[in-house]
């Protein structure tokens, strides 16, 4: 029995001084780290708190040093939770003890009687309230205490500690309920915020507003007591006034928030508290109000949504960003970020399409045919139509682009080919454009891809900084929870993507009111007193609606439409976008007539045949100016007879390679064509090809039917020839110099 009893007290010894020993092994530090406690606070370029994203525990926390602190919440903290914390090592044992006697009696955890030491291990780690966890925490605040200065427990606690309504931390609270920091927190705003976390949800200060302000006179009591603080000073502060800040939600700008946190991953985010934006928050406010009011003015077209995108050019900096009418406007899907989203961009890529033919020799002066076309794809023939569904004759590169004419710039591109314009598409970043080349055609460049708003303004910026394309930036600096110094994100090297020329031209023309009066009037909503370039698109059946533009210093997109595809009641760019585009381009230079676009000095400028885009002659008509790439000036001069019939096309371009001379391409020898007895004999039509070599430099080929000069056209050598029944024989021949060559004949037959 003795050996028993012997074992037993060794038995009992050994585990005695093991747990003692326990209570000095080292407190985790990593349990320390402020990073699952702090929420990141996103501000705008300015400072001003956007939105503050809620911590893995569920809050918002801004962690700062003890020295931040008030000194009255200190006081006031230790007079309500812990007045013995500077005398104990972790544990108050008087208190313990009738804690647990009070449990033992009762079965269940009725009194802590815990210290400010076992508070804090309590939210370090969470989970059941229970005698066994009570002893844990016990044990845990003993090794606290011998691993860490009161100082650091201190501070620990007062940024982690609840004060309700998602405020972790006494610099959250100080903001939340005063909009103050910890430093400033007076001595009756600091008494009021110690009696929150003994119960956060029960006295919550915009609930229970009567009963916390009963308690802080206890915590003022015992702070008197204690000689924290003088009677007088007890007693201004339960008189003085505490006004707290309405409870409303801090959350601006949210589509541009929302973008910003998508691009952040959840691991990374944990390493900041606080994100410094690109976003003017002044700015986002009133292009806001703009978007509403305008979309208010456009109720009764059937048009519910729409988004705002504003660039700074310089750096590519997103100023503005408004993703719909109201985000929190479910009907209407007010959380789709239309800057975002994927929708058919109607017009807007033309520019692109006329800056690749500057670059392959066409000048703003070549005259290109706006008149019936029948363009041969994968998938059949298209009729490309222009939007006022009329026909304009020859028309210069400048005008076509201008008034947005659709047939001119499909036959341009069925020059180019759509995989040159796909490929330059991609190297401005429009991902969204997966499909392919040969998936699009030559319907590229009417906007038959969906691309986003943020992709258009992006390569319009581009446009503006002389051809430099140039990633846009929303992000400009941020704060790490370790107290590092605030960091600007890397700048982002600018690549070439169009020649300063070639981006003149096409400013040049997107500019030019005189250039679109025939589509848009002389009043446009694009006929700003400062220089402006802007280009507007409406997709297939008024489904969306753009103006895209930019000045020197800024670039603006606007987009309006239907989040569900619903079609607007005839409304196009200029009518549904054009006014909000002009409204905030007045408020970005408020009342500043801003500068010139610069002019690269390899841009001249050169006199023309408004008819033919060569050097004018005595028989013209008139002359105007026109601005062109150095050395491509025309160098012939104009020598149309002004009374016949202008010529169909003018291009310094040339044709496609070919190895057997001169060759009619379509029709082809032996073709029957059948007419539709239905559609109007006018719109029943072919084109007449040719192919011949490269280095024949022709100027015009003739074509000849049934032995009858027919008619004559220069580059691409096509020929809308309508149809009539009978039977034909057609030959084409070109005129070089002095030379003459002619074609094979080609025999079709045309049926009725």
């Amino acid at each position: 029995m003795k050996k028993l009893l012997k074992r037993f007290a060794l038995v009992f010894l050994a585990l005695f001084l093991g747990g003692l020993a326990s209570l000095y092994i080292p407190f985790p530090r990593g349990r320390l780290s402020p990073a699952p406690v702090v929420s990141l606070r996103i501000t705008d370029r300015n400072g001003i708190l956007l939105r503050e994203v809620l911590s893995d525990d569920g809050g918002r926390c801004r962690w700062v040093g003890l020295r931040e602190v008030s000194a009255y919440l200190v006081k006031a903290t230790l007079a309500a939770e812990d007045k013995d914390f500077y005398f104990h090592a972790g544990v108050y044992f008087p208190s313990v003890l009738r804690a647990f006697w009070q449990n033992i009696r009762r079965g269940r955890v009725v009194s802590g009687a815990s210290t400010i030491s076992q508070q804090l291990v309590r939210n370090i780690y969470r989970g059941r309230r229970d005698l066994f966890s009570k002893l844990f925490e016990t044990w845990m605040a003993v090794r606290l205490e011998h691993s860490v200065s009161k100082e650091e427990i201190l501070e620990q606690y007062l940024n982690r500690i609840s004060y309700g309504n998602q405020a972790l931390g006494a610099e959250a609270a100080g903001r939340l309920y005063f909009d103050k920091p910890a430093s400033q927190l007076s001595l009756a705003e600091s008494s009021f915020l110690a009696v929150i976390p003994r119960s956060p949800s029960g006295l919550n200060p915009y609930r229970n507003f009567g009963e916390v302000r009963r308690r802080q006179a206890d915590v003022l009591d015992r702070m008197r007591k204690l000689k924290f603080i003088t009677g007088p000073e007890r007693d201004r502060a339960a008189e003085e006034n505490l006004n707290l800040l309405p409870a409303a939600e801090k959350f601006r700008a949210p589509h541009f928030c929302e973008y910003v946190l998508s691009g952040i991953p959840l691991k990374e985010r944990r390493k900041w508290d606080a994100l410094r934006t690109s976003l003017d928050v002044r700015l986002q406010k009133k292009v806001e109000i703009l978007l509403k009011e305008h979309l208010n003015d456009l109720r009764d077209k059937g048009v519910t949504n729409g988004a705002v995108l504003v660039l700074d050019n310089e750096n590519g900096e997103i100023l503005s960003m408004a993703g719909s009418r109201d985000f929190f406007d479910e009907a209407h899907d007010g959380q789709v970020n239309g800057a975002l989203s994927l929708r058919q961009p109607g017009s807007a890529l033309k520019p692109f399409t006329y800056a690749l033919a500057l670059e392959k020799g066409m000048t703003a002066a070549t005259i290109l045919e706006d008149s019936e076309a029948q363009i041969s794809t994968l998938e059949g023939y298209f009729l490309p139509r222009n939007f006022d569904r009329r026909y304009h004759g020859p028309v210069s590169l400048r005008n076509a682009l201008a008034c947005s004419y659709n047939i001119p710039a499909v036959r341009v591109l069925e020059t180019l080919g759509p995989d040159l314009l796909y490929q330059r598409l991609k190297s401005l970043s429009f991902d969204s454009l997966e499909k392919g080349p040969g998936f699009y055609g030559v319907g590229l460049t009417l906007g038959n891809g969906e691309v986003s708003l943020l992709e258009l303004c992006r390569a319009y910026a581009c446009l503006a900084r002389g051809g430099l394309y140039q990633e846009e930036r929303s992000i400009l600096g941020f704060l790490a929870t370790n107290r590092m110094n605030n960091r600007a994100s890397l700048s982002i090297t600018p690549k070439r993507v169009f020649s300063p020329e070639v981006s003149f031209i096409i400013t040049s023309i997107l500019s030019d009111p005189d250039a679109r009066i025939s589509a848009f009037g002389y009043n446009s909503p694009l006929a700003l007193p400062f220089a402006v370039a802007a280009k507007t698109g409406t997709s297939k059946d008024f489904r969306d609606n753009w103006t895209v533009g930019y000045s020197p210093r800024y670039t603006v997109g606007v987009w309006v439409g239907n989040f569900d595809g619903e079609p607007m009641h005839n409304v196009s760019g200029i009518s549904g976008c054009g006014p909000l585009f002009r409204d905030i381009m007045f408020l970005l230079h408020n009342g500043d007539a801003g500068r010139d676009f610069p002019r690269p000095e390899d841009v001249v400028t050169a006199a023309v045949c408004p008819l033919s885009g060569l050097k004018p002659s005595p028989e013209c008509p008139g002359r105007i100016e026109e601005v062109f790439i150095r050395g491509t000036e025309p160098k012939d001069s104009c020598g149309l007879s002004h009374n016949a019939v202008r010529p169909t096309v003018y291009s310094p371009l040339r044709p496609e390679k070919s190895q057997d001379g001169l060759v009619i391409s379509s029709p082809q020898d032996g073709d029957v064509f059948k007419l539709d007895p239905v559609l109007r004999g006018d719109f029943q039509a072919i084109r007449l090809k040719v192919r011949l070599p490269q280095a024949w430099d022709v100027r015009e080929v003739e074509w000849w039917i049934n032995g009858k000069r027919t008619g004559v056209c220069r580059y691409p050598f096509t020929y809308p020839w309508t149809l009539k029944p009978g039977s034909y024989i057609i030959k084409a021949v070109a005129r070089t110099g002095r030379e003459i060559m002619e074609s094979p004949a080609v025999k079709i037959s045309i049926l009725t």
